[in-house]
């Protein structure tokens, strides 16, 4: 029998299965996850609670010293028609490429302040019922001051069949962030790299041809940033990024008449979205590209055919004309002759 391949996900949004899950968010805290179980479904969801019920955080955020531990707590609903144990995890977060939070996966290996959560190994829930269970985060003494992400999740595993037969197995889970800023000096960075610059032309000689810029963003200081850029005057917002994380950026095109070398500055802007009073350095890039007006050269050159063409007829009529005329004149003279030879 071929062995089962493992999937995870992570849920958010309206009840779905687990084929169809997305990665944990700010709704994920209070949408319930449905995934298969023999004939009947489990379907559960998991919130930031106190230790006397579901409160009503999106996530978990707290700012704690290094070498300090505080408790936190989470709620595990069960609205499933069966008792349930579900498996309790907590990992390193990330943003992914298209700007949403996610959790590392289950097979893969957390560094930072997935690390520093504990929590039960599982919980079992019975029908209809909540529990509330606590977990502990304790930042390491020797942690760097700023923001770390992680999540925290309840999952349940089970079993499928693939269209080929094979058994898959599928780890479907549900959380939210959980967001530690260890206490210190806050440094919020942003770097742009890898700018560059394309002009597409418009074989239209009488509309403007599209600027496409691309860039990288890095939060390179130690706090979560917001970022996006600024360029003619139009701001765009392009997400969220975690210390250390990047994201390449492309922009939407701009239309630009083709008048040889041509520059656009681009800034991007970066801010502390937990609201702290930081002032962002903004980073300017300039861009200088060339951009060849070949449809306009080529009506040009169009236009110039036809001048050149013109030029060409009038003067071979003109000489066609002057020597039609010169030999009317000569024929002219010519006859006059014969007349008085014969007088």
């Amino acid at each position: 029998m071929k062995a089962p391949a493992i999937v995870s996900a992570l849920v958010a949004g309206a009840v779905a299965t687990v084929m169809l899950a997305g990665p944990i968010g700010a709704a994920a805290a209070a949408s319930p996850s449905t995934a298969p179980s023999g004939d009947d479904a489990i379907t559960w969801s998991v919130a930031p609670a106190t230790a006397d019920g579901v409160d009503k955080r999106a996530w978990v955020e707290r700012t704690i010293e290094p070498g300090e531990s505080v408790t936190e707590y989470l709620a595990v609903r069960n609205l499933g028609a069966g008792t349930t144990t579900f498996s309790l995890n907590a990992a390193d977060g990330y943003f992914t490429e298209t700007g949403r939070f996610n959790m590392l996966k289950a097979n893969e290996t957390s560094t930072d302040a997935g690390t520093w959560i504990s929590v039960a190994d599982d919980v079992t829930v019975p029908s209809g019922a909540t529990e509330i269970v606590p977990f502990t985060i304790t930042v390491p003494q020797n942690a760097t001051p700023g923001d770390h992400a992680a999540g925290i999740a309840a999952s349940v595993s089970s079993v499928g069949t693939a269209s080929d037969g094979a058994q898959i197995g599928v780890d479907s889970r549900i959380g939210f962030r959980v967001m530690t800023q260890v206490a210190g000096e806050l440094a919020p960075v942003i770097a742009v790299s890898g700018v560059d610059a394309a002009y597409a032309p418009s074989w239209n000689p009488f509309a403007p041809g599209e600027l496409s810029v691309r860039y990288t963003a890095e939060n390179a200081g130690n706090t979560q940033l917001s970022f996006g850029e600024e360029a003619a005057g139009a701001v765009t917002t392009r997400g969220d990024l975690f210390p250390g994380e990047e994201r390449r950026v492309t922009m939407e095109p701009r239309r630009v008449w083709p008048l040889g070398l041509i520059s656009a500055e681009v800034i991007v802007q970066g801010s502390v979205p937990r609201g702290d009073a930081i002032e962002v350095a903004p980073v300017t890039e300039t861009i200088v590209v060339w951009a060849v007006p070949w449809a306009q050269l080529v009506v040009l050159a169009v236009i110039a055919a036809v001048v050149f063409s013109v030029l060409i007829s009038r003067r071979r009529s003109k000489a066609s004309v002057a020597r039609l005329i010169e030999e009317a004149r000569a024929e002219g003279r010519r006859e006059r002759q014969e007349t008085g030879a014969r007088a």
